[in-house]
C-alpha cells in the first residue's frame, strides 16, 4: 500500500509527518505544487530527500476548466520548479487537483509523459477539526479501506480555519494499524510496477 501527501496548502505538518516517517521507516510519495516548492524550498528538498516526489500542478488549479495549452503550462512549470528547487526531477506521475479530471484532460497531461494518480482512500484530514473531522476519523477511514494497492490521500499541510494537522496526527495510528493488519508500504513507483 502507498501513502501519498499532497503538498500545497502550506508545510504545517511536514516535520510531524517527516519525523513519523523517517521512525518508522516508511517510504511515501509527495505531490507537490510549483508555488508550494517556491514557498517552501527547504521543506521540499526534505521531501525530495525523504521520498518519491510527484508533479501536483503550479498552483492547484481546477484543470478541467483550463484550455490544452494552460493545461500544460501547468504541468510543465510545476516540473521546471520542482527540478530546479530540489534538484530532483520530479517522478513521471500527476495528481490532478481536486481529483478533477476528464478523458480529455488525462490524454493532454500523458502527452506530456505522466500517468495520473488518484487515490483509493481521502483521509479527509484536510477539512480540520471545523470541518468535523477528528485524527480518529482519519485513522478510521484509513483503516475501513485496506486493501492491498491501496493509495492513501494524506496532506502536510493544515486546515486554513483552524490550523489544524489531522493527518500528520493520525500518521503514526496510520501506520500501525495497518502494519497490524500485516500491511507493508511502498512509493507509487513500486506499487506501479
Amino acid at each position: 500500500m502507498a501513502l501519498t501527501f499532497d503538498a500545497g496548502a502550506n508545510a504545517d505538518g511536514l516535520p510531524s509527518v517527516l519525523a513519523t516517517l523517517a521512525r518508522e521507516h516508511v517510504p511515501a510519495t509527495f505531490f507537490l505544487t510549483g508555488q508550494f516548492s517556491q514557498r517552501y524550498p527547504a521543506q521540499a528538498r526534505a521531501l525530495a530527500a525523504a521520498g518519491r516526489v510527484g508533479n501536483h500542478s503550479v498552483d492547484h488549479s481546477d484543470l478541467t476548466t483550463l484550455t490544452d495549452a494552460q493545461v500544460r503550462t501547468e504541468v510543465l512549470e510545476a516540473a521546471r520548479t520542482i527540478l530546479a528547487v530540489t534538484g530532483q526531477q520530479p517522478a513521471p506521475w500527476f495528481r490532478f487537483p481536486y481529483g478533477a479530471r476528464t478523458a480529455h484532460t488525462i490524454a493532454v497531461v500523458n502527452a506530456l509523459g505522466y500517468v495520473p494518480v488518484r487515490w483509493t482512500v481521502d483521509t479527509l484530514g484536510w477539512e480540520g477539526a471545523s470541518g468535523g473531522v477528528t485524527a480518529a476519523s482519519v485513522v478510521a477511514r484509513a483503516l475501513t479501506a485496506e486493501r492491498p494497492g491501496e493509495i492513501i490521500l494524506m496532506h502536510l499541510g493544515s486546515n486554513p480555519t483552524d490550523h489544524s494537522t489531522l493527518d500528520a496526527d493520525a500518521l503514526p495510528t496510520v501506520i500501525a494499524g495497518l502494519r497490524a493488519a500485516g500491511f507493508g508500504f511502498v512509493t507509487i513507483d513500486a506499487l506501479a510496477s
